[in-house]
C-alpha cells in the first residue's frame, strides 16, 4: 500500500505525470494509472492489497450438508452412540442417497470444533491378526461388570459372532454361573444355530482346565463337535472384539439413566443390542450393520466327531481319613468317596478320568473302583472292593 499511495500522491498532490512516476517507481505507466483511478473512485481505502483467493472454493462443502453433519454427530453422540466421520458418514448416505469422502466429513468437525486434530499416531509394529471367515465359524463368549442406580453389581454376559461382529445373546445376571454360560449359549444356538468354534478367557465359568477339569461348558461343546480355544492368560486382545463390543455397550449405557433392577438393565440391553446389530454400520465389515454382514454369507457349521472326547484324566496322591473316606473335587464341588474304616491312615493312589474314579494302594492294589455321581456329596461303598 506504501508504493500505491507514493504513486497517488505524486499525481495527485505532487502533480507529476504518469510516466515519470512509473518510471521512478520501476512500474508500469497503466499500473499507476490504476493506483489513482482506485483513489478517485474509493479513497486511500481502495489502495489495499486484495486476496487473490476465489470468493467461493469449487470443491467447499456445502453449507446445508455440513450443517447435517453437525446434525447427525451431535445425534449420535447425545444418544451415546459412535460418531465418527465413517459413522457419519453411513447415515448420510442412507438420508441422502450419497455421502462426501471421510477426510471431508473429519475437516468439518475440525472445522466447527467438535474434533481437535491431533498429530499422525506411529505405524503399529507388524503383528498378526485372527479373523474368520464365515458367519458361525467362531462365536466369543464374556462376561462384563455393571451396576444398577443403587450401586448393586450385576454382569452382562454376551457371545459375539467374530465374522460379523453381531451379538447372539446378551444376558444381565446377578452372578454368571457356568449353568448360565450353557443356557445362554443353546439360546444364541437356538437363533443363529452352532458355531464351528467357540473362543473365551480362561474363566472359571468357561474352563475348568486349570482345576484339571472339564465344565459343563466344556462337556457341551465337546458333544455338539465344537472346537474349544482360549485366550493366552492376561491377554484380552486374544477376545479383542468383544472386549471391544463392551467398550461400545457402557459407553451408551453411560448416556442413559441408570437402571433401578436387572430386568430395566435388560431391557436397556436389548434396545442397544437391536441398534447395534441392525443399525450402526461397522467400519470391520465395508461399513454395514453386523446382521446384514452376518445374513450375506453361508454359515460355518460344527464338524461331528472333530472334537475328541477322550476322558479328562489326571492322578492324586491322597490318605483316607479315620472315617475311610477321602476327599476329590471334581469341577467346583468338593465329593466325599468311602473306601471302608479297614484302611483308614492309608496313603492312596487316585487314578481320575472324568467320572471313572480308581483307587489304588501304593502297593497297587485296586481298593475301590466307581463311576462318580456328581449330584451327590458322598459317594457311598458299593459292591466294588
Amino acid at each position: 500500500m506504501d508504493r500505491a499511495r507514493y504513486a497517488v500522491d505524486a499525481v495527485v498532490i505532487e502533480g507529476r505525470s504518469l510516466r515519470s512516476v512509473a518510471s521512478s517507481l520501476d512500474m508500469s505507466k497503466s499500473w499507476v494509472a490504476k493506483q489513482v483511478a482506485l483513489f478517485r473512485a474509493d479513497g486511500y481505502e481502495a489502495l489495499a492489497p486484495r486476496s487473490k483467493a476465489p470468493h467461493r472454493r469449487p470443491t467447499q462443502l456445502d453449507v446445508e450438508i455440513e450443517n447435517e453433519i453437525i446434525e447427525i454427530r451431535k445425534e449420535l453422540s447425545d444418544g451415546g452412540f459412535d460418531a465418527g466421520p465413517l459413522t457419519i458418514q453411513y447415515h448420510l448416505r442412507q438420508r441422502r442417497g450419497t455421502a462426501p469422502a471421510r477426510s471431508t466429513i473429519h475437516r468439518a468437525l475440525v472445522r466447527r470444533g467438535f474434533v481437535t486434530p491431533q498429530p499422525q499416531k506411529r505405524p503399529r509394529k507388524e503383528w498378526r491378526r485372527f479373523e474368520a471367515h464365515l458367519p458361525n465359524e467362531t462365536w466369543q463368549a464374556d462376561m462384563t461388570h455393571w451396576s444398577l442406580a443403587d450401586g448393586t453389581g450385576v454382569e452382562i454376559l454376551d457371545f459375539v459372532d467374530d465374522y460379523s461382529r453381531m451379538v447372539t445373546v446378551a444376558v444381565v445376571l446377578p452372578v454368571t454361573t457356568a449353568a448360565d454360560v450353557v443356557a445362554a449359549f443353546y439360546q444364541a444356538a437356538g437363533r443363529f444355530g452352532l458355531p464351528a468354534s467357540m473362543l473365551t478367557d480362561n474363566g472359571g465359568i468357561f474352563t475348568a482346565e486349570f482345576r484339571n477339569g472339564r465344565c459343563g461348558f466344556e462337556t457341551e461343546l465337546a458333544t455338539l463337535g465344537i472346537t474349544i480355544k482360549h485366550g493366552k492368560p492376561y491377554h484380552p486382545q486374544t477376545q479383542g472384539k468383544i472386549e471391544r463390543f463392551h467398550q461400545t455397550l457402557k459407553r451408551w449405557l453411560r448416556k442413559q439413566d441408570p437402571a433401578t433392577s436387572i430386568a430395566e438393565l435388560q431391557g436397556q440391553v436389548d434396545v442397544f443390542v437391536r441398534y447395534y446389530n441392525e443399525t450402526r454400520p461397522h467400519s470391520a465389515r465395508g461399513m454395514v450393520p453386523p446382521k446384514q454382514a452376518y445374513d450375506a454369507l453361508a454359515k460355518a457349521t460344527p464338524t461331528p466327531g472333530s472334537t475328541s472326547m477322550e476322558p479328562h484324566t489326571r492322578v492324586r496322591h491322597d490318605k483316607i481319613d479315620k472315617t475311610g473316606v477321602f476327599t476329590l473335587r471334581h469341577g467346583t464341588k468338593l465329593h466325599h468317596v468311602g473306601v471302608r474304616r479297614a484302611h483308614k491312615g492309608r496313603r492312596v493312589i487316585v487314578l481320575v478320568a472324568d467320572l471313572d474314579i480308581r483307587v489304588l494302594s501304593q502297593e497297587g492294589e485296586l481298593l475301590r473302583h466307581l463311576t462318580l455321581d456328581p449330584t451327590k456329596d458322598y459317594q457311598p461303598l458299593n459292591s466294588n472292593p
